[in-house]
């Protein structure tokens, strides 16, 4: 083999989890592999099939093995993603590695040493580029992967700054072959918009809010405070990557203040690219079926004649939809006891109204809370008042309820889960779905004005 060949081979076993259709004709089955090591070329008898970690290197040269066997799939494959993790004590590389397939799938994970390491001989697959520590990190493999079967791929490095990738051995740290059969196309009928905020952290809230998105099509929104404790990058590759992550292409996220602990959002910014608006500014709108949709943000100024609140404004009026949704992270009415209500959002939610649109949706608070419609001040509007909804349950550690306020018809600050719009001609509904195991729900229907 050259030094320019990838080794590192994928062997996924029965250790197979389904996650669940991406559409009424989708499944996503997460594969982990029965096998992995890497071998060295300065300790060549050496094998190294129970370490805990697999590399890439050149300096020593070094190649990885992983091998999957992939069970539990039906139809055709339309996407194959093999993910690594980084080890968190190394200071990341320049150089991810380059991958190929192969053909062996039956080499030894307890008897592989440079010696007698397999031969690497199919197509190449990818490179990962630049990586640090504590990392998610993926390389499309769908060409490689047609159905149920072991598969074997392998990787290497032209640099002598290796990358350290977590083995099987990591328990929940272990390389992933992420395998998606039929169509992720979204079935006929009204769109759907579904999501939460305060999301992702070191615990698994959001890993059980993440498999709810694996069964509802349609476009995710987040309100803010995407990833803890700062919004750095690694952060986002850590902890939001592998649960919310892979919904990241149907993405429209709005940002809050934890996303801000890194000056400027770069991480956030960087993360979402255009998804998250022109500019890095922030706020932005799309149109989904006769629904006008903004996100905005509630971290840089939102007083009246600010460019934010005048943008909004130019916004609402050079829209054509009957009607209109907005979301961003500060809520402007709650009654948690954590966070007090932000009344400086109060010019954005005030330029809604002027426009007579109706729904609001926050995050901040780490609870479920929703309001009858309402006026900028707070009183009860039928006529004209937004709907609103604190939607703060996306897996974050939960807060509690204070006083509560005047016009909330529903709470709760135990079950994680999503917020579910399916948005009709003139009419929308609303369904809080619960993650497995927790039962309470909240839905009903609201008319546009």
């Amino acid at each position: 083999m050259t030094l320019g060949t990838v080794a590192v081979l994928l062997a996924a076993t029965a250790a197979v989890v389904v996650t669940g259709a991406t559409s009424a004709s989708a499944a996503t089955v997460t594969v982990k592999p029965v096998a992995d090591t890497y071998v060295q070329a300065d300790a060549a008898s050496t094998n190294y099939g129970t370490s805990s970690q697999i590399t890439v290197d050149n300096s020593p040269v070094r190649r990885m093995f992983l091998r999957f066997t992939v069970s539990g799939v039906s139809g055709t494959v339309t996407s194959a993603k093999l993910r690594l993790r980084t080890i968190s004590g190394n200071d990341g590389s320049n150089n991810g590695g380059t991958f190929r397939a192969m053909s062996n799938t039956t080499w030894s994970e307890t008897g592989t040493t440079w010696n007698n390491q397999p031969t690497i001989d199919g197509a190449t697959l990818g490179s990962i580029g630049s990586v640090t520590a504590d990392g998610w990190y993926e390389v499309d493999v769908t060409s490689q992967v047609k159905g149920n079967g072991t598969v074997s791929f392998g990787a290497s490095s032209s640099s002598t700054d290796g990358a350290y990738y977590d083995s099987r051995e990591s328990g929940a740290d272990a390389p992933q072959l992420v395998v998606t059969t039929g169509t992720t196309t979204p079935p006929s009928g009204d769109p759907v918009l579904v999501g939460a905020g305060d999301i992702s952290d070191s615990g698994s809230g959001d890993t059980a809010t993440a498999a709810l998105l694996d069964n509802i099509s349609g476009t995710v929104f987040t309100t803010g405070d995407n990833v803890y404790s700062n919004g750095t990058a690694s952060e986002f590759n850590s902890y939001y990557a592998p649960t919310w992550g892979r919904h990241k292409a149907r993405t429209r996220p709005s940002p809050g203040n934890h996303d801000y602990n890194t000056s400027g959002a770069t991480g956030y910014y960087n993360y979402f690219g255009t998804q998250a608006g022109p500019s890095g500014r922030g706020y932005y709108s799309f149109d989904l079926g006769n629904w006008h949709v903004v996100s905005l943000n509630s971290n840089v100024s939102m007083s009246a004649g600010s460019a934010q609140e005048q943008w909004l404004r130019s916004d609402l009026a050079a829209s054509t939809k009957p009607c209109t949704l907005a979301y961003w992270h500060h809520p402007l009415f709650t009654s948690s006891s954590n966070h007090a209500p932000s009344t400086s959002t109060r010019p954005l939610y005030q330029a809604l109204y002027d426009y007579n649109a109706d729904v609001a949706v926050w995050g901040h608070n780490h609870v479920y809370e929703r309001f009858g419609p309402m006026n900028p001040n707070g009183g009860a509007d039928a006529a004209r008042g937004l709907r609103s909804f604190v939607a703060g349950m996306g897996g974050a550690g939960h807060y509690s309820f204070g006083t509560i306020q005047p016009n909330s018809e529903a709470r709760n600050s135990s079950a994680y889960g999503v917020l579910k719009f399916t948005l009709h001609a003139n009419s929308y509904d609303w369904q809080f779905v619960p993650v497995a195991g927790q039962s309470y729900s909240d839905s009903g229907t609201g008319n546009c004005h």
